[in-house]
């Protein structure tokens, strides 16, 4: 396979890249050309929140075409089109052939959660002090256990065993539950009524084959399918969305139970607290580069 490098303003991203599937590109992808240089700017918000920008300022387009001709005939018919204009060819240049899967799956090794508690891909070997396991590939959902956010809340799941609670846990809520990480985790200790919901149909379905792939019993499916109220509740999301549904998680929580709240920085731990105020004592429980867990008891 050949690379077709192209550098544009943002203004002509969209009908570039329209015009390299239409010349048989194989792939077609969009990087900021600034990346990791002072010019480098956000382009995404936090959910709820407008983007900071529309697109990057510059931008990189990758296409890729099985044969060189392939490529340099592509570049020749753009180059031709007033929609070029402002655009620069950064090259052409061969990909060498490599095995993606293997690639890929060497980027995945297993995670410790406790030094008992592991996160391992389906393709490795399990490590031998591992006594609590979850099998878990990379997927469309968010949750693979290397998020700091995502093992704080596992950590926590973890902790509760030790205070010599039969089911400690007691009923359990998911709430955005992306890969279902958090809930299979509960489940992995002791939990056996447990509801995993999400915005994402794919999500859920990504919950459902995880669970199954665990080998551990959960309902998983959109919002409306909560009921009633659970010993604990989890909610790794942001810090933006984890505010606007505090008056909806604080309600779920049982009298005694827990809410576990991820997907917070350090410096938005206050924000946290406040939005909180009058419903739940929130207070940091955990933290890791740069994310705290907050916690409250009802």
């Amino acid at each position: 396979m050949f690379e077709l490098c192209l550098l544009c303003p943002q203004e002509h991203v969209e009908i570039l890249s329209d015009a390299l599937d239409a010349l048989d590109a194989l792939s077609v992808s969009v990087e900021d050309a600034d990346a990791q240089t002072d010019a480098e700017r956000a382009m995404f918000g936090e959910p709820g929140m407008p983007p900071p920008q529309d697109g990057w300022q510059r931008s990189q387009l990758r296409a890729l075409f099985a044969t060189e001709a392939a490529a340099r005939e592509a570049l020749e018919l753009l180059s031709a089109q007033d929609f070029y204009a402002d655009c620069e060819c950064t090259g052409v240049q061969e990909v060498p052939e490599q095995d993606w899967v293997r690639l890929t799956q060497s980027q995945f090794a297993p995670v410790d959660i406790t030094p008992t508690f592991w996160i391992v891909p389906t393709w490795h070997e399990l490590p031998a002090q591992a006594k609590t396991v979850i099998r878990l590939d990379p997927g469309l959902a968010f949750g693979t256990g290397t998020h700091p956010t995502t093992r704080m809340c596992l950590r926590w799941i973890a902790r509760q065993e030790a205070a010599g609670v039969v089911n400690p846990l007691g009923r359990v809520l998911d709430y955005g539950c992306g890969s279902g990480i958090l809930a299979i985790g509960a489940a992995k200790f002791g939990a056996t009524d447990i509801d995993a919901v999400d915005i994402d149909e794919a999500a859920v379905e990504s919950t459902e084959l995880n669970a199954q792939a665990n080998a551990v019993q959960l309902k998983a499916g959109l919002p409306d399918k909560t009921s009633g109220q659970y010993q604990t509740v989890l909610a790794n999301i942001l810090a933006t969305p984890l505010k606007v549904l505090a008056p909806l998680l604080c309600s779920y929580v049982a009298p005694g139970g827990s809410l576990v709240l991820a997907g917070i920085l350090e410096r938005q731990a206050d924000e946290l607290k406040t939005a909180y105020q009058g419903l739940a004592a929130l207070e940091v429980s955990d933290a890791e580069d740069g994310w705290v867990l907050m916690t409250a008891r009802f």
